[in-house]
Order: C-alpha cells, then sequence, then structure tokens
C-alpha cells in the first residue's frame, strides 16, 4: 500500500529546484574557472545536449547523497528510486530536446530559451516525481538494489568520461547559438564562445550568444 508523507515530497520539489540552480551555475563554472580542466570533470564544456544533462547529474547526485541522511527512516526503496531519477532525467531531456529541436528547426526556425529552460525543468521533474514514486511504494524485490548499484556504477562512468574522450556523435556536439560547430568534448579554443567576454562594449562584459558565432564556426 502506498503512503504519501510530505517530508519526503518536500525534499523531492527541493531537488528539483536545487538541481536547476546548481546545474544552471555549472554551466558557466567552466570559464569562471578559467578552463581549468579538472572542472571539466563536473561543469559544462560545451553547448552541447551531453554537457547540458552532465551539469544536472552531479547536483542530483550530491542531493541524493545528502537526502539519504534525512529520509533514510521514512522511505523504500531509497537507493534505487533515486538511481530511477538520474537516469530518467537525462533520458527524459534528450527525447524532448531533440523532438523539439526538429520540429523548430524544420521550417528554418530556431528554438527559444524559455522553451529550452521548460525542458530542463520537465525532465528534472519528471525524474523527481519517479523517485518520489518509488520512495512511497511498498518495498521491492531485494534484486532492485543490484540494478540501482549498476545504474549508479554506469552514469558515473558515463559522465565522468565522455566529456574527455566524446563519441563523435549530434548528441556530444558543441551546439552554439543553435548552430554545430564541429567540435566535441573540451575545445581547442574558448575565446569565440566566451560568455563574460572581456569587450565591455559588447553586452557590458556579457556576450551569451556572441556575434562571433559564424566566425567560430568558419574557423574550424
Amino acid at each position: 500500500m502506498r503512503v504519501r508523507n510530505g517530508k519526503l515530497l518536500a525534499f523531492e520539489v527541493g531537488q528539483v529546484f536545487f538541481i536547476a540552480i546548481a546545474g544552471s551555475l555549472l554551466h558557466f563554472a567552466f570559464e569562471l574557472a578559467d578552463y581549468w580542466v579538472p572542472m571539466a570533470w563536473f561543469a559544462a564544456v560545451n553547448e552541447s545536449a551531453w554537457e547540458h544533462t552532465k551539469m544536472y547529474f552531479w547536483p542530483g547526485l550530491a542531493w541524493t547523497l545528502a537526502q539519504y541522511t534525512y529520509t533514510r527512516g521514512i522511505a523504500n526503496n531509497y537507493w534505487f528510486g533515486k538511481a530511477m531519477a538520474l537516469l530518467v532525467t537525462p533520458v527524459t531531456i534528450f527525447v524532448l530536446y531533440f523532438s523539439y529541436l526538429s520540429w523548430s528547426m524544420a521550417d528554418g526556425g530556431k528554438p527559444t530559451l524559455a522553451v529550452m529552460l521548460s525542458i530542463m525543468f520537465l525532465g528534472i521533474g519528471a525524474g523527481q516525481a519517479l523517485s518520489y514514486y518509488i520512495l512511497t511504494s511498498p518495498p521491492l524485490a531485494p534484486v532492485t538494489r543490484r540494478y540501482a548499484t549498476a545504474t549508479y556504477a554506469l552514469l558515473l562512468v558515463l559522465f565522468s568520461s565522455f566529456t574527455y574522450f566524446p563519441p563523435k556523435l549530434p548528441l556530444f556536439e558543441n551546439f552554439y547559438c543553435y548552430q554545430y560547430t564541429g567540435d566535441y568534448g573540451i575545445l581547442p579554443d574558448y575565446e569565440p564562445y566566451r560568455v563574460f567576454t572581456r569587450d565591455e562594449n559588447a553586452g557590458g562584459g556579457v556576450n551569451y550568444c556572441a556575434t562571433l558565432t559564424q566566425q567560430a564556426v568558419d574557423n574550424r
């Protein structure tokens, strides 16, 4: 029998906002760290779909580890539920993102930032909704612990390695200002892609979608 739990629900809702905020900070952390390579483990190093889900995975994992201390006595299937949330979040984002991308660009249009942010929240929300469902379900078979362990191991390996050794697939290709640039992983030159530009005449020092986009593509 499923039991509703207000404390668990509050934690799951809080995790949605924590992942969104922390992930957004990780979007800029690599540049703010002056492209310090170890930071690439956690922070987005380009504008690919993969890098955007990576910056949500690590905050999600951090919250999962911290939450265990406070809810282990009231949650069933804790590690399995949280593992499924960490898995479902990127999968949902990928499905929504590439579906929207294909639709919006079919007639020569461009995606909008508002919809992209909505996709982020929907993906994170889907993961935490599933987590809450599993955590408030009756105890599952012990074999689910193996599935949880395998899921954590797989996600840790993937999100730790594909930044440094990215497959040459659209999922991993830099998609700067809605244009594929032919770059993957850590880029050879970040000057054309700076958000916090050194030229204060370009948006007061902030230039999220630089006018150098086409120049960056042409130089590849």
